[in-house]
């Protein structure tokens, strides 16, 4: 006996309370340890937690245009409410979302503010990845709408807004950024009028259109419920950001009588856990233990895909994952349990038959073929080369990303449909990140047919040049079918041009590279679905001939020198090619076959010159997105996890001119 005294010695009660504190956050419901049954009402009258309580929840989500300063608000958020922040744009936790400086998925966390929770939904800002936004709208009930103060409202502010907009939410406005040099409250009443009218345009409500405005620096980590550049010491915080999502923002309209209901809005796959699926819980209780099974809707009516019992309950509280006993309606968590169901499916208690309504998704706009990789170079990088394989991991990417659809095609291809070359760019790398090597074609527009008339995607595109690059602009858009809607000085910048447009999706595929060196980097441009349109007839001269390798081995930088005068290299001294690879571009509009394994005859005669004086221009190495734009329609690349080859469709030269005559005819 003497081990149990001695421990309920050492346990005072002083550090029983603060041992009592720290499970504070895990919340308990009667009903989910009673031995009886006990009605949820009972519960909710036995647990007085803020968990329980739909009042005390705010659900929202940070929306806004790419670069606007989402992730970094996130952030002043966080430590704000007292999360311990491991490094900067903590809520990007993927790889390429760190190197790229863009957030591609959606992610949720909660935060504590005086009594209240809030469940904050952080979404990506660029058009590619708009099935992240549409997904995650239905969660909330309020959103905060960010614009930079100096470029105001731009393409993909509109696209954003217009998905909030539709759900019925009434976002608050934030105009970030306001403390930089060019920003005037002028300017800022211009921006707050232009997203007025922005709102207007998008068809919102009298009540939506009376938003509350906010000026912050994200950056600077405050925010302000007036214009101000440099706030006093004591306000230089987020607490009137918060505030004001408390008092605009309603609660849930939570039933928690009700039985236990959740729509899957997000999917992810833990090794030990099986699949976590996150949503809000719409009505009811759920705990730890309960029986639960999934259900979807198909054409024959409602289907039950599995049953079973819910063996984690999960919470995000900052950068970390809590577990939790049991959540309320109105709550975002995430559970452990079921293997079957995906997003758009509903998890609910097993006496309820009736699927949740799902989310609706804009059409995807582009298709690229995804195949073995048959070239004579495969294999000797990746570790996943089979169909099957390929096949396995394209299946798995569109059960956890609703944008993307897989269609099998023949003979080991699979068809993959998505939003923007950037988005299948992002799919491809993580792919060849994990061993993958595949031959990818170069994507294809989804056209429609409505009333006998072919109807295919327009973009909006918003650019921002320097004045002397215009005519370069205007000139290269105009062979891709572009129609100008509005041109203009950009406010603040002396010197500078925007420029609206709509334009084909076809016309863009590749543009982004095109315009980047056309504008030697001081451009921007952004760009977004609109609408389909009538077909706008075909494009103009958009990009040369090829050279195409006739050799096989390694380049030699004796066959490179004279072949520097024929065109723009892609390839170095030392590379692998093999025939009907693509080593550079033409300068003529014609493809030209070359032999760049040729190395320089040995004799007895002494040279004039020595080889070692061979001296190249620096060649233009394609990265995965440029490959993605450039490749025309009898042309591939190769992705393995060490290269980026391109190569002709046909690697046979004979078969290649018989295909050309046969494509005329």
């Amino acid at each position: 006996m003497a081990g149990p005294l001695l421990l309920r010695s050492l346990l005072s009660a002083s550090t029983l309370k603060s041992f009592s504190s720290h499970l504070a956050p895990l919340p308990r419901f009667s009903r989910c340890f009673s031995s009886g049954p006990a009605s949820a009402a009972a519960a909710a009258t036995t647990y007085p937690s803020a968990y329980l309580d739909p009042g005390r929840l705010r659900n929202v989500a940070v929306i806004a245009h790419v670069d606007h300063g989402k992730t970094t608000l996130m952030d002043r958020l966080l430590r704000q409410c007292g999360a311990d922040i491991p490094h900067e744009r903590a809520m990007d936790s993927i790889s390429l979302e760190r190197e790229r400086g863009i957030t591609i998925a959606s992610k949720v966390t909660s935060v504590s503010w005086k009594e209240n929770e809030l469940n904050m939904v952080d979404t990506p800002g660029h058009a590619d990845f708009g099935g992240e936004v549409e997904r995650v709208v239905g969660m909330v009930e309020g959103a905060v709408l960010v614009v930079d103060a100096g470029e105001g409202p731009l393409a993909q502010t509109k696209f954003v807004l217009a998905k909030a907009l539709k759900y019925g939410l009434r976002p608050l406005l934030l105009l970030n950024k306001v403390d930089r040099p060019s920003v005037s409250e002028e300017r800022c009443n211009e921006v707050e009028s232009l997203v007025f009218d922005l709102f207007a345009n998008l068809g919102a409500t009298e009540e939506q259109l009376d938003f509350p405005v906010l000026y912050a620096s994200a950056k600077e980590g405050w925010a302000s419920s007036t214009f101000t550049k440099d706030p006093p010491a004591g306000a230089r915080n987020m607490s009137q950001l918060l505030d004001a999502i408390v008092r605009h923002v309603p609660p849930p309209k939570a039933n928690l009588d009700g039985p236990f209901q959740m729509l899957v809005s997000m999917m992810e796959k833990d090794f030990y856990l099986g699949r976590i699926l996150t949503g809000r819980v719409s009505s009811g209780i759920v705990c730890v233990g309960d029986k639960i099974h999934g259900l979807r809707s198909s054409e024959s009516g409602i289907e039950k895909i599995e049953e079973g019992k819910v063996v984690k309950l999960m919470k995000k509280k900052g950068t970390s994952m809590v577990l939790i006993d049991s959540a309320g309606a109105g709550d975002i968590i995430s559970m452990a349990g079921l293997g079957s169901p995906s997003i758009g499916h509903t998890v609910a208690n097993t006496e309820v038959m009736a699927a949740l309504p799902t989310v609706e998704l804009d059409p995807p706009t582009i298709s690229m073929t995804f195949g073995v990789n048959d070239s004579p170079l495969a294999g000797r990088d990746g570790t996943h080369l089979t169909g099957g394989k390929i096949g396995d991991r394209l299946m798995a990417e569109s059960e956890t990303n609703l944008a993307i659809n897989v269609l099998p095609g023949i003979a080991d291809t699979f068809e993959v449909q998505g939003r923007g070359e950037l988005q299948l760019g992002i799919f491809i790398e993580n792919m060849r990140r994990e061993g993958f090597e595949l031959s990818v074609s170069p994507p294809k527009v989804m056209y429609k047919v409505e009333k006998g008339q072919k109807l295919e995607p327009i973009e909006e595109v918003t650019i921002e040049v320097n004045d002397e690059h215009v005519g370069l602009v205007m000139e290269a858009l105009s062979h891709r079918r572009a129609e100008v809607a509005d041109m203009g000085p950009v406010p603040g910048n002396v010197g500078r041009t925007r420029l609206s447009l709509t334009c084909p999706s076809r016309g863009l595929v590749g543009y982004r590279s095109v315009f980047s060196s056309d504008t030697r980097g001081t451009g921007f441009m952004h760009r977004a679905f609109q609408s389909y349109e009538k077909h706008r007839g075909p494009l103009g001269n958009v990009r040369k001939g090829v050279l195409v390798s006739m050799g096989y081995g390694t380049i030699t930088a004796y066959a490179l020198m004279s072949l520097e005068a024929r065109g723009t290299l892609f390839v170095t001294p030392g590379m692998e090619t093999y025939d009907g690879m693509i080593v550079g571009e033409h300068s003529r509009d014609t493809d030209l076959d070359v032999n760049p394994v040729r190395s320089k005859e040995l004799s007895n005669m002494r040279a004039a010159g020595k080889d070692e004086n061979v001296k190249l221009s620096p060649p233009k190495l394609m990265t995965l997105e440029e490959a993605i734009g450039y490749v025309a329609s009898d042309e591939l690349i190769e992705v393995t996890p060490k290269a980026i080859r391109l190569r002709k469709r046909y690697l046979d030269v004979n078969k290649r001119k018989a295909m050309s005559k046969k494509a005329k005819n």
